[in-house]
């Protein structure tokens, strides 16, 4: 299975967090070679801002988001970056 484009991987994560400010990167390029690549798997970095968010740990965070993705993991998406603020974070 390929690897989800940006706005695939974008539209999953807007849905999921609707009011959020999502930037998505493809780092797939810096990859090349690795084991993960090699499967079809994308490497990619978001970074959403977000009250929903609001009194969580970063590890709560983050599930939230891999959560978000998870029936991708790890056959559409090999790594996944994520950094998760609120908005008086960023």
């Amino acid at each position: 299975m390929s690897a989800p484009s940006i706005g695939e991987l974008r539209g999953r994560l807007e849905t999921a967090f609707p009011e959020a400010v999502i930037e998505v990167t493809d780092d797939s390029h810096l990859h090349a070679g690795h084991a993960g690549a090699a499967g079809g798997g994308g490497h990619f970095s978001v970074k959403l801002v977000s009250e929903r968010f609001t009194g969580l740990a970063t590890l709560a965070r983050h599930r939230l988001v891999y959560d978000a993705v998870r029936d991708w993991m790890p056959d559409r998406i090999h790594a996944l970056a994520i950094v998760a603020r609120l908005p008086a974070e960023s």
